[in-house]
């Protein structure tokens, strides 16, 4: 009676002490949490905060830590800004898919198209999930251009890099009819537009010649814009986030022909948030 006891003592103990595996946690805990729990039961579920899956034990205090930097602002992330006016280089920054140039010009990234070169991506080395971004854009009125977000690269070893392909907010200069300035695309994902149709409706507010404040907010499967202060889009797609949850941030320069351009397209004041 004795010994098996003592095995149950010793079984019960071991189910106690039992903790979530690293490979199921998907990031790193921030260093003020200080250590998790040595002691956990052994059940599994998604743990919160996108942590990936664990014990209830580890759970209960992943949302103490996550509530108490809720009421110290700690989970609060500045705006860092990625291109300025102090800026003084592209590093950080890579050419992709395509020959089209870029260089610092007045203060901005100037993007100019290439003869028979495809669409051109100057792609931020790092990646990101959620976030709001800011920037401003003016951009030639024969040229369509873009910015990728959460974007990823086909074949990154080979061509040019890699192709570009996730998620495109468009820029495209207004004109006399508008144009679909905002609207969220599908770049070289196989699938076009990823604005519904019913709601792909030509606008102006985007300025022609001049300067637009550009806003986006990708969190979750969730994407919304603005233009200028003007609402575009608020597109809920869990599909493209089951694909591209995740990814680098791209300046498009559209391809062209031999026969046309050159066309030049300008960003400034390029700022991030992480969510």
């Amino acid at each position: 009676m004795k010994t098996l006891a003592s095995l149950t003592l010793l079984y019960f103990g071991l189910i106690l002490l039992t903790s979530t595996s690293e490979a199921q946690v998907k990031k790193k805990f921030p260093a003020h949490w200080g250590n998790p729990p040595k002691i956990q039961t052994e059940d599994l579920r998604p743990l919160p905060g996108g942590y990936g899956n664990g014990s209830s034990t580890l759970a209960k205090w992943i949302s103490k830590n996550l509530e108490q930097d809720k009421k110290k602002g700690a989970t609060k992330k500045p705006f860092v800004t990625i291109f300025g006016p102090d800026t003084k280089n592209l590093d950080g920054w890579s050419i992709k898919s395509g020959y089209a140039t870029y260089k610092i010009h007045e203060n901005s990234i100037l993007g100019t198209t290439a003869k028979g070169s495809g669409n051109t991506f100057l792609c931020t080395d790092k990646t990101y999930s959620d976030f709001e971004l800011e920037f401003e854009v003016k951009c030639h009125n024969q040229l369509n251009s873009g910015v990728q977000i959460r974007s990823k690269l086909k074949n990154p070893s080979g061509k040019y890099g890699g192709r570009v392909n996730g998620p495109q907010v468009e820029i495209e200069a207004g004109g006399k009819n508008g144009a679909e300035a905002g609207y969220v695309y599908g770049e070289a994902t196989g699938r076009g537009w990823l604005t519904p149709k019913e709601r792909l409706k030509p606008h102006k507010h985007f300025k022609d010649n001049e300067w637009n404040k550009y806003r986006i907010v990708a969190k979750g499967n969730r994407i919304q814009t603005w233009i200028n202060g003007n609402k575009i889009e608020d597109l809920t797609d869990e599909a493209i986030y089951k694909t591209h949850s995740e990814g680098l941030i791209g300046l498009q320069v559209h391809g062209i022909g031999k026969n046309s351009g050159p066309f030049t397209v300008q960003w400034r004041n390029i700022k991030i948030k992480e969510l």
